[in-house]
């Protein structure tokens, strides 16, 4: 059978011939709005769970590593699917991206079962080594079982929307993430306060409405990819693992996995350090928690422009094209550095109007304004490093990408932290992160000038010949 390497769609494809500005953006306002909703859903999550107690926030928080790494797996396979389909498609290799594609799914399915086993077994233990409230530990253990068990909805909802955006149809991963996340936020209400005949649920409510918006994302972005994803196929035929196609898809993806893994750690260790504080550890841990939630409102528009730029980078990595390339990043770069410098003037500006919303107490308070005042100091320099950072992704050299990611949160903030704490004053804590953060950036910014040098600056010089 002859191989679609001329179809029209991919001669055409808008990654190789749209002005970058004008792709970036339009490739990233969906993913960046429909993410802004997700981050919106999840304050709405902590928002109503602190109408029930200190201790139920205490609970999301210790359970945001567990989640986050649950994430992290949902995304470094729909990452590494994502680089070698937009690569493929560069290339006008449609075999090899359906293949991508097929394998993506399989690789899709070993993952969730690992969760399900977790979500079994796991759940109880990972909270009982933490707290020994008991209201901590039940609510964070039902609700960390719920997202486990169910959670093929989010990888099915991860990979397909990654799927779109890989051959540039990221407008509809605006409805999927947008829907699953107004669905959540209807949700919570109902099944953590109990309405309509619904028993109240508290902190486990707020797992069932997750998971409930997921799925229903998840079906979205299947059908729209069987309906509208023309550059890849689906047949069960490229569903068989091939290690040629495997290995370049874990190649990227394993690296992204890692650097979750290694936030959930962080968090993990943070959150041990931060209950270290006899007086008001439980306190500062829901402080963390609230933190990150919050946060979100400018990483999450960050890291959607970050998965933009990846397929525009690896599309013309693969089509050769180089000037592109360097445009791409100039254009992520700034943008990145303005949506960060909107968050470091927010959080200086009003943290008790941002914390306010979560019913805090006076010390809850006191520790969160300090918390969110020093922390957002690293935000223009987080922005360096997750614009540079794609380039390593699309590039096939996750490793740069894992090494600078353990020096933001392991190698440099966990320690740095725990010498913080010796001081027994919470606030210097917090510290860790704008040091850590100049760490990652130099030395992201070491890696991205050898990458430039080893594969961007060869190709100006076969475009010049």
């Amino acid at each position: 059978m002859k191989k679609e390497t001329n179809a029209p769609t991919l001669q055409e494809n808008k990654m190789r011939t749209m002005p970058v500005g004008r792709l970036l953006t339009t490739m990233a306002l969906p993913l960046v709005a429909s993410m802004l909703v997700q981050a919106l859903y999840n304050v709405v999550d902590s928002i109503y769970v602190s109408q029930i107690s200190e201790s139920a926030v205490t609970a999301l928080s210790l359970a945001y590593p567990v989640q986050n790494l649950l994430i992290g797996f949902a995304t470094g396979v729909a990452v590494g699917v994502n680089s070698l389909l937009s690569k493929s498609l560069g290339e006008g290799n449609q075999e090899r991206a359906n293949q991508a594609a097929g394998n993506g799914i399989v690789l899709m399915f070993a993952a969730v079962a690992l969760f399900m086993l977790f979500g079994a077994f796991g759940s109880r233990p990972y909270f009982t080594m933490q707290s020994q409230v008991t209201e901590t530990v039940e609510g964070g253990t039902s609700y960390i079982a719920i997202c486990c068990l169910l959670s093929l909805g989010i990888f099915v909802e991860v990979l397909g929307e990654r799927l779109l955006q890989a051959s540039g149809k990221t407008v509809f991963t605006l409805y999927t993430q947008g829907a699953g996340a107004i669905i959540n936020i209807v949700l919570d209400p109902v099944f953590i306060f109990g309405y309509f005949g619904i028993p109240a649920m508290g902190v486990a409510g707020a797992a069932v409405a997750t998971v409930i918006g997921q799925w229903v994302a998840a079906i979205m972005a299947v059908f729209f990819n069987l309906k509208y994803n023309t550059d890849v196929r689906f047949n069960l035929s490229y569903w068989k693992l091939r290690k040629e196609v495997a290995k370049p898809i874990l190649t990227v993806g394993i690296p992204s996995i890692i650097m979750m893994a290694i936030g959930s750690l962080m968090t993990f260790g943070m959150n041990q350090i931060l209950q270290g504080f006899k007086n008001y550890g439980e306190t500062a841990t829901g402080v963390f928690g609230i933190y990150f939630k919050l946060q979100s409102f400018f990483f999450m528009p960050i890291f959607g422009l970050n998965n933009a730029s990846i397929s525009i980078l690896a599309y013309n990595y693969g089509a050769r094209q180089p000037k592109r390339i360097t445009v791409t990043l100039k254009y992520s770069l700034a943008i990145a550095l303005a949506v960060m410098l909107l968050g470091l003037l927010v959080f200086q500006v009003a943290p008790e109007l941002l914390l306010g919303i979560f019913n805090p107490s006076d010390s809850f308070l006191e520790i969160g304004c300090n918390a969110l005042r020093i922390i957002s100091l690293s935000f223009p320099m987080a922005a360096v490093g997750i614009a540079l950072s794609a380039s390593f992704q699309a590039m096939g050299i996750g490793i740069y990408a894992t090494i600078t990611s353990l020096c933001r949160q392991l190698i440099v903030l966990l320690p740095v932290a725990y010498l913080m704490s010796l001081t027994r004053d919470v606030h210097a804590v917090w510290w860790a992160f704008p040091i850590a953060e100049v760490v990652s950036m130099l030395a992201t910014i070491y890696f991205y000038f050898r990458l430039y040098r080893g594969k961007i600056k060869p190709l100006f010089a076969q475009a010049a010949q």
